[in-house]
C-alpha cells in the first residue's frame, strides 16, 4: 500500500478549555495509531489539545446539506425542547 491508497482519517482535538471534542480536520495514514501520532503533529503542535480522537471518514454517516428542511423539520414541531421556558440560575454551568 503506498501513501496515495492510505485511508482518509477525520481528526477532533478537545482544548484545554473546551468540554467536547471539535472537527480539526482530515489526514491520510495507514492506520490508527499513526493517524493518532500525525494528528497530535499536526493539530497539536501548540500544546492546544488535551485529548485526540481520530475516525476513519470511511465510518461517517452524516445528513446533507440539501435535505435541511424535511430531515430537521420534525424537530422544529417541539419548542419544549429549547430553553426558552425558564430562566437558567446564575452560577449553572455547562448546561
Amino acid at each position: 500500500m503506498t501513501h496515495t491508497d492510505w485511508p482518509l482519517w477525520e481528526v477532533f482535538v478537545r482544548s484545554r478549555r473546551g468540554l467536547s471534542h471539535t472537527h480539526a480536520g482530515s489526514l491520510h495514514a495507514p492506520d490508527a495509531e499513526l493517524a493518532l501520532r500525525n494528528a497530535r503533529d499536526l493539530y497539536t503542535r501548540r500544546g492546544e489539545g488535551v485529548s485526540l480522537w481520530v475516525v476513519p471518514s470511511s465510518a461517517i454517516t452524516a445528513s446533507s446539506p440539501d435535505e435541511k428542511d424535511p430531515f430537521f423539520e420534525p424537530a422544529a414541531d417541539k419548542p419544549y425542547r429549547h430553553p426558552t421556558f425558564y430562566e437558567i440560575p446564575e452560577g449553572v454551568q455547562h448546561l
